[in-house]
């Protein structure tokens, strides 16, 4: 065989068992589990800006709900925060067995808030014998799931367009209300905390892209730049 034929097929039988890279730990080491394990069990403020870090702060619109902040959580982040959630008789030993018992997937939480020009009370038709054309009723509890959040990968930008590129596949998704309870037990609507689990080996490169579309308000598009996450 042609030595500049035997160069090609090498650099072909490369490529096709190259094992991918990612821009976090995926999947992670004993060591890697062992140290998440041990950051989580401080359950001091290291733990806390740890987690933090991993978590971006969005500013008040001028109308429309909150975006109050977006985190993106690694296998990494939520290996801390699963033992930061465990009490003293967590051992690393069942720590690394738990983590093993699943596949390694990513994390994205959507935090919102309500805001005066989108509250806990909402516009509502009256009956004739009110006096009144409108009046109020209580925002649903499940308001989040007017809500539409999107989440891509540049794998996914790269090989389509803008326009017509698909959102990654979910495997878990779930949304609940943040209430507010007073002294006197009386409690109050005050947002929402939506959760989205993806596959790790989603993200092989670069940037994560979430996109939110709210029920009223501007969209918005958050990137994190996956390369300075662990």
């Amino acid at each position: 065989m042609p030595s500049r034929l035997r160069s090609i097929l090498a650099v072909l039988a490369a490529a096709l068992f190259a094992t991918p890279t990612f821009a976090f730990d995926t999947p992670l080491s004993e060591q890697a589990i062992r140290e998440a394990y041990f950051l989580g069990q401080r359950g001091d403020e290291s733990t806390a800006r740890l987690l933090a870090k991993y978590t971006k702060i969005l500013p008040v619109p001028s109308s429309g709900p909150h975006i109050a902040s977006i985190t993106f959580f690694t296998p990494f982040a939520l290996a801390v925060q699963s033992s930061s959630q465990h009490g003293a008789g967590y051992s690393a030993q069942q720590a690394q067995l738990d983590h093993r018992s699943q596949a390694e997937f990513v994390r994205v939480i959507v935090q919102i808030e309500l805001t005066p020009s989108y509250g806990a009370l909402i516009p509502a038709p009256t009956g004739s014998r009110s006096g009144a054309s409108t009046g109020y009723v209580l925002r649903p509890y499940d308001f989040w799931k007017d809500f539409d959040v999107r989440i891509f990968s540049p794998a996914v930008r790269a090989n389509d367009s803008d326009e017509n590129a698909q959102p990654l596949r979910l495997f878990s998704s779930h949304g609940e209300p943040d209430v507010f309870c007073g002294d006197h037990g009386r409690c109050e609507l005050t947002g929402a905390t939506l959760y989205f689990d993806l596959l790790a080996t989603s993200f092989e490169s670069g940037d994560a892209t979430i996109e939110v579309f709210p029920p009223e308000g501007e969209p918005l598009a958050i990137d994190f730049d996956l390369s300075s996450l662990r």
